[in-house]
């Protein structure tokens, strides 16, 4: 079976990763936990138990969310000009929740790319 072809079809890694599914077919759950990889899809039988993402996710959430809070921030600084201690009430959890809210769907697309792409830590290969 072909990585993102053959048998089970082609499922977009994007379609798999922000559903946080398995990146073959696209229907088992991926994570167990919050950020724990389930070790075989419960669907498809895909061995995922040695495929990690590294640190790319949260690399990715960083500047993603950075940008955007960034960006906030200095439009409401410029429009209204709040104390710093407003500034700290409406960052600070938006920061929180948009960060542990993409880093489940980062990490998911990162597998399925490395799926789609049959790379993996220390060359692993995919069955």
């Amino acid at each position: 079976m072909d990585p993102g072809g053959g048998y089970w079809g082609r499922v977009s890694p994007f379609r798999a990763g922000f559903g946080c599914r398995c990146p073959r077919c696209g229907q088992g759950r991926l994570f167990a936990g919050f950020l724990t990889v389930v070790a075989r899809c419960a669907r498809c039988g895909l061995d995922l138990e040695a495929q990690d993402s590294g640190d790319g996710p949260a690399v990715f959430v960083i500047f993603v969310v950075g940008f955007a809070v960034t960006a906030a921030a200095l439009i409401v600084e410029i429009k209204y000009e709040p104390p710093v201690w407003l500034h700290l009430v409406l960052w600070i959890p938006a920061i929180l929740a948009l960060c542990l809210g993409l880093l489940r769907p980062f990490k998911a697309i990162m597998i399925a790319l490395q799926y789609r792409n049959r790379s993996g830590e220390g060359g692993s290969s995919w069955q």
